[in-house]
């Protein structure tokens, strides 16, 4: 019977005939003459893609997807545009992004006298005793690199208070009038975590407040917060992000989001932490995560904890001081070693780590500093020792250190032993390049950004821009772990360019890694059949063009769940 079998079937391919195969349902929109960058080992390189329900049901060829075209079907002719998974940002502070939109913006500027100027602008505009505002300075870009000072803000404005927040938020420059509202003075001690920094002089306050020090001047308000949400998801989408990974806030943050969720105006999915240890925590780890939302919009599992301050303000802990400013004046006038500072006492996260591991709460870090990279992987490592694998509700973690920056070479390996993720930013190597060396002297840059020491021990980094301290675009992401050089292709001496990565790698950093990062690997990070269809086209084919292109390079349409929610219009274009 075989035989006869076997014979049947050859007659019937001999004749031309073929078994039936049964039609597929027509998709929804399916997009043809891509060149498309799956993230798919198993299927590298595709021309078209089929979509139905918000899901990827087909990837392959342009004759192959013809099965999938209806008469309702839109079908997109990318005309050989670059399509790669739905990227994600796997560090962004969103609301913060839509504040910078609003405020008083204070990027680009390359020396004090034009950042007094645009701030005295401002200052004139402003009622008598009304709050000038603003952020996104850095002097580390400023001929020379000096940080402003209370009296030069006194000189522009006597009488209305100025708080002025350094691109990275662990600083700001506040004048006189703000020193008084927030009742600081000579005597005023630094608060835990933080630091009021003082003429080495005289002992005066200089109007700089580090981290936690910023806290004594009663913040004022940064605007309508709904209003900062929907502008960063009109700019987020515009530049191709698809997810954003949103590490701290509240719940108030997720209360808003949970509301244009459901009003139709917020389409970008996020990925968001409340911080801890505090109440904000303590709700989150008592009520449980909020996970796959709003059509696999919204999750909320993570804690986002801040172990020290930022490398550009000093406030970064460090295992010895800086080199720039190896000591620095105390309250008492005495001075001390300058090592930055930490920012979380043992005895307030210990007991924190252990119930989040025992309720499968996510942890994620910031830890600038080689001390504060070390001291938060102790903290990791007695919690995960305290509370074994049978006693965990999700057996590995993913628990993450935010910027993992700077590292001391025998603590990269750790991460891997411990199941830890680094969370890093190209962004920052590319920016600090200009001051680190002099930060750090040039042994300790053997640790910092150190992409590929981190990949050759076995972890994934998941990348991100750390917006609105970056600009927060995916091409200036790609370029710089690709580059590892300046936007201008400066590279500075003792770089170390071996830290750099491959394209595909690049590329997985910004797709693949911050899905799973998230727990979200099956769900997207490539382009197969069954993930949620999220897919960035771009401009140019950043896989191949030169270095430089790259930066040129813009999102064409962001598609998210099937859904373009933005399309390049382009008045002249083709």
């Amino acid at each position: 019977m075989k035989i006869i079998a076997s014979l049947l079937t050859l007659l019937v391919f001999g004749l031309g005939f073929e078994p039936s195969v049964a039609v597929p349902p027509p998709a929804d929109l399916v997009f043809t003459n891509g060149n498309i960058y799956t993230v798919n080992d198993k299927q590298a390189h595709a021309e078209a893609v089929a979509v139905k329900g918000g899901r990827i049901v087909f990837v392959g060829s342009n004759a192959a997807a013809k099965q999938y075209q209806g008469s309702n079907t839109r079908v997109v002719d990318l005309h050989g545009a670059t399509v790669v998974p739905g990227m994600t940002d796997a560090h962004y502070h969103f609301i913060g992004v839509g504040q910078r939109e609003m405020n008083l913006n204070l990027e680009g500027i390359t020396n004090l006298q034009d950042f007094l100027a645009k701030v005295k602008t401002r200052v004139d505009q402003a009622k008598p005793g009304e709050w000038v505002t603003g952020r996104g300075w850095i002097e580390t870009f400023w001929t020379p690199p000096v940080f402003p000072t209370r009296w030069d803000l006194d000189k522009i404005s006597p009488n209305n208070p100025v708080f002025l927040t350094r691109a990275d938020g662990h600083g700001a420059v506040v004048n006189s009038a703000a020193l008084k509202i927030g009742n600081i003075t000579k005597e005023t001690k630094d608060p835990f975590g933080g630091q009021i920094v003082r003429d080495r002089e005289s002992g005066e306050p200089t109007g700089m407040l580090l981290d936690n020090a910023q806290g004594f001047v009663p913040r004022p308000s940064e605007g309508n917060t709904e209003q900062a949400i929907i502008l960063a998801n009109h700019r987020s989408v515009m530049l191709g992000w698809t997810q954003v990974q949103d590490p701290g806030g509240s719940y108030r943050d997720v209360d808003l989001y949970k509301k244009l969720y459901g009003e139709g105006k917020l389409k970008i999915r996020v990925y968001k932490a409340v911080y801890g240890p505090g109440a904000e925590a303590q709700r989150l780890l008592k009520e449980g995560p909020i996970i796959e939302a709003f059509d696999n919009r919204l999750n909320v599992r993570a804690i986002k904890v801040v172990s020290d301050g930022a490398l550009g303000s000093r406030g970064a802990a460090l295992l010895e001081p800086y080199s720039d400013v190896p000591e620095i004046k105390a309250p008492d006038g005495s001075l001390q070693r300058n090592v930055g500072f930490l920012r979380v006492k043992d005895e307030d996260l210990s007991p924190m780590l252990k119930e989040a591991l025992q309720k499968g709460i996510q942890v994620e870090t910031h830890a600038i500093g080689d001390w504060a990279n070390r001291f938060v992987l102790d903290e990791y490592e007695k919690a995960l020792q305290a509370v074994p694998k049978n006693q965990r509700k999700i057996a590995e973690p993913r628990w993450r250190i935010e910027h993992s920056q700077i590292v001391n070479p025998t603590d990269i390996p750790r991460f891997a032993k411990l199941g830890i993720i680094p969370s890093m930013q190209p962004s920052h190597a590319i920016g600090d390049l200009h001051f680190a060396p002099s930060r750090l002297g040039m042994d300790r840059l053997k640790g910092a950004y150190a992409w590929n020491s981190f990949l050759k021990t076995g972890v994934i980094i998941p990348g991100g821009s750390d917006a609105p301290v970056e600009r927060g675009e995916p091409m200036i992401e790609f370029y710089a772990a690709v580059a590892r050089k300046d936007i201008k292709g400066f590279s500075g001496e003792g770089w170390h360019p071996e830290e750099a990565l491959s394209r595909e790698q690049a590329l997985k950093m910004l797709t693949i890694w911050p899905a799973y990062a998230a727990f979200e690997e099956n769900l997207r990070g490539t382009i197969e059949v069954g993930k949620l269809a999220d897919f960035t086209v771009l401009s140019a084919d950043i896989m191949k063009i030169p270095e430089m292109d790259i930066l040129k390079t813009h999102c064409v349409m962001t598609v998210i769940g099937g859904e373009i929610v933005f399309e390049f219009k382009c008045d002249g274009c083709d």
